[in-house]
């Protein structure tokens, strides 16, 4: 899937938007990608869930692994073309740590490969990540549908997979044009800054 093909299926769905947006990082932004637009007609899930997969094939992945809410679409389908299960992490209530709840398990024995849909900082990616590791897990690689990070270097040191790059203005609320013209953020995203 070409990076043209994702775009198509982000602005086909609505899922690129324009205005004023708290990041979950914190920082603002004038546009967002926001992936549930995209992700909600399952063809377009499939596909974007087998271009992700196909980025990792023949590596012998025996599970994916994604943060929720934002992952979870996208964990789901690049597990149905691995052929492998999938797991989420969340959030718990009462400490706000990123954990394995609801049964999910990650064993020594397994081999993951850790989605995102969007990746601006990494963060919560990052925490999905170590969690798998702290279980012993290998990590193949992390992969997204589109990566966010203009460059700024990402919190893991195994392989990084996007279907495409985008580059989108953001700024410290701060510094923020947006802000300093009157203008409010909104967060469109899954959680604010710091839990909820």
């Amino acid at each position: 899937m070409t990076p043209e093909e994702v775009t198509a299926i982000y602005e086909g769905s609505g899922a690129l938007l324009s205005g004023h947006f708290q990041l979950t990082s914190g920082l603002h932004a004038e546009r967002y990608l926001q992936s549930a637009l995209a992700l909600r007609d399952p063809q377009s899930a499939e596909r974007l869930g087998a271009a992700v997969a196909e980025k990792f094939a023949g590596q012998g992945a025996t599970l994916v692994v994604g943060p929720a809410l934002g992952a979870m679409i996208l964990a789901h389908e690049v597990a149905r073309a691995l052929r492998v299960p999938m797991v989420f992490t969340e959030r718990d209530p009462d400490t706000r740590k990123m954990t394995l709840r609801r049964g999910f398990v990650v064993s020594p024995a397994d081999r993951v490969v850790v989605v995102e849909d969007v990746v601006t900082t990494g963060g919560s990616v990052a925490e999905a990540g170590s969690i798998a590791a702290a279980a012993g897990a290998r990590i193949l690689g992390y992969g997204c549908i589109a990566d966010r990070t203009s460059g700024r270097k990402v919190p893991w040191s195994e392989p990084f997979v996007s279907l495409m790059t985008m580059e989108l203005r953001t700024w410290k609320p701060a510094e923020c044009p947006l802000c300093a013209a009157g203008g409010t953020a909104v967060k469109p995203g899954s959680r604010p800054k710091g839990g909820a």
